[in-house]
């Protein structure tokens, strides 16, 4: 295999995940906030109480200043695709493409029409025809957030393909199989669902600034309360949800479930840590040494929520190595060194088939085009040269997972609380749990951010799941060029998140009051 620059690949990850990162601090809280509005505005058509269309517009206009950023952060992500990742776009962009496009087409266009509607449409249209519009807007952003949440499920658990040995790329065979594999549905729920979760936690903190404030008390404790009700919802959803996506995991990924445990040893009846001190000594995967020095953990709950059983086999790093294990298919586990054999023979079956098919014998073509069939499962292995490659970086993976799981049963606590507090009209004197509810905001992004670490981080070197290594994805670029733009992107998305958060706070300091101008 020809070897890339590692710093190629480094800079490539460190952009893309940059770019990520300031994407979803944009999206989640559109996906949350455009809810809450919207159920604000629903509470003013039925009721047709004015104070409930100031309540709707104030919020409705944090939700604009959120969506317009995140459309502009999300452009320049689907770009890097072809510029830093045009292997992968070339290898599976018949399968990943689509997605991407129905995103463009359908939900941008959905967007785009209603969101014009939904603030320029006061007193220009019906009560009814504006809140379907306020509707349809949220409804758009999340259908939007569906398609790159397929398209990034199928990167996980690659459903629905077939490769085309003549083209050298991966085409859909099912399109219904890309969207609705177990993988793409449960993180979509979830990734929603932690937007909701952060839509109640904004509302609900800024709610407690105006109390703090003794500013316009009514229209806080009116959003305090569903912005909170809100999210306790979504955080009980989320949960739920959360429950899912470790069970997916556990049977598709469980190198990630692996390393997001610091499991080295597999065996029967395995733990699940809750909290937990990775060891500083260990250095390497086969070194023998305790991989977790200090620990609170439960018996037996990863078997049961990884494999709906108490007793079940947990692999740890060392058996996927090592392979051997019983898999949840039925069969035996191979080695790393066996699948990169394979690996290596699909990839040399590839070529020699092509050469085949250039010289004519149609024959040999076939018998070459059959060993590729049979060892395409393991062809992203032959990329990878030692057992090491295949492990993603466990102290990130571990701690994030936990540090995300403690704050969403924080986030529970929390929302109950404030209800609690809210329904026997204390909050308005409780100085301190405005503040609680002012600096959980910021939470609420952390453990969002969290999450995509673990899912992203805990995946590598994958750039799709057993088929394709992030260093055979990577474009053939200059790394300086990678490296350039990276810190021109970093400078351009800080200064849209400073001016972002200048004007949010501009408006929310001005208050609903502005908006009672249009009547």
């Amino acid at each position: 295999m020809e070897l890339v620059d590692v710093s190629l690949i480094n800079w490539s990850r460190a952009q893309f995940a940059m770019t990520a990162m300031y994407h979803w601090l944009f999206v989640p809280i559109t996906l949350g906030l455009g809810v809450i509005m919207s159920i604000m505005e629903t509470k003013y058509y039925r009721s047709g109480d004015e104070k409930w269309k100031k309540i709707a517009k104030f919020w409705m206009t944090l939700f604009g200043i959120n969506f317009a950023i995140g459309v502009a952060t999300g452009i320049i992500l689907e770009f890097e695709f072809g510029t830093n990742w045009s292997n992968y776009s070339w290898f599976v962009g018949d399968i990943f493409g689509a997605p991407l496009a129905i995103e463009g087409i359908v939900a941008f266009f959905m967007e785009a029409t209603f969101i014009s509607v939904m603030f320029f449409g006061w007193n220009r249209v019906s009560k009814g025809f504006h809140l379907a519009s306020t509707w349809l807007t949220v409804a758009g952003a999340t259908i939007s957030a569906l398609w790159i949440l397929v398209a990034n499920a199928w990167m996980q658990y690659p459903a629905g393909m077939e490769f085309n040995p003549d083209t050298v790329r991966n085409e859909m065979a099912s399109f219904w199989s890309v969207l609705f594999s177990p993988v793409a549905v449960n993180k979509f729920l979830h990734s929603v669902l932690s937007g909701w979760v952060l839509g109640g936690l904004f509302v609900t903190g800024i709610s407690a600034w105006f109390l703090m404030k003794k500013r316009e008390t009514e229209f806080a404790m009116k959003s305090m309360k569903i912005g909170a009700l809100f999210g306790l919802v979504a955080t009980v959803l989320l949960i739920i949800t959360g429950d899912g996506s470790g069970y997916r995991v556990a049977q598709h990924q469980p190198m990630k479930l692996a390393a997001m445990e610091a499991l080295y040893d597999g065996s029967n009846g395995v733990e699940l840590i809750g909290v937990g001190i990775l060891n500083p000594e260990k250095k390497a995967y086969d070194d023998g040494v305790e991989p977790v020095v200090m620990k609170i953990a439960f018996p037996k709950l990863l078997s049961y929520l990884g494999y709906r059983d108490l007793d079940a086999f947990v692999p740890g790093i060392n058996d996927i190595i090592r392979g051997g294990y019983p898999k949840v298919d039925g069969t035996v586990a191979l080695s790393f060194e066996e699948m990169k054999s394979k690996g290596q023979t699909a990839i040399g079956a590839l070529d020699a088939y092509r050469k085949a098919k250039v010289a004519g014998d149609m024959d040999e073509a076939a018998v070459q085009r059959q060993t590729l069939e049979t060892n395409y499962d393991f062809f992203g292995y032959g990329y990878l040269d030692k057992p090491e490659d295949l492990i993603p970086n466990v102290p990130l993976t571990f701690y994030s997972f936990r540090v995300m799981v403690m704050l969403g049963f924080y986030f529970l606590a929390f929302f109950v609380v404030i209800l609690i507090f809210h329904k026997k009209d204390k909050i308005k004197h409780m100085k301190w749990l405005q503040w609680i509810a002012i600096l959980s905001i910021p939470l609420g992004y952390i453990a969002g951010q969290l999450g995509w670490v673990v899912a992203e981080v805990g995946r590598q070197p994958w750039a799709i799941q057993d088929v394709l290594p992030v260093q055979a994805a990577v474009s053939n670029i200059s790394a300086n060029a990678v490296k350039l733009t990276f810190f021109i992107f970093l400078a351009l998305f800080t200064i849209l998140l400073i001016a972002e958060i200048g004007i949010l706070l501009k408006q929310i300091k001005q208050g609903p009051r502005i908006e009672e101008k249009a009547k």
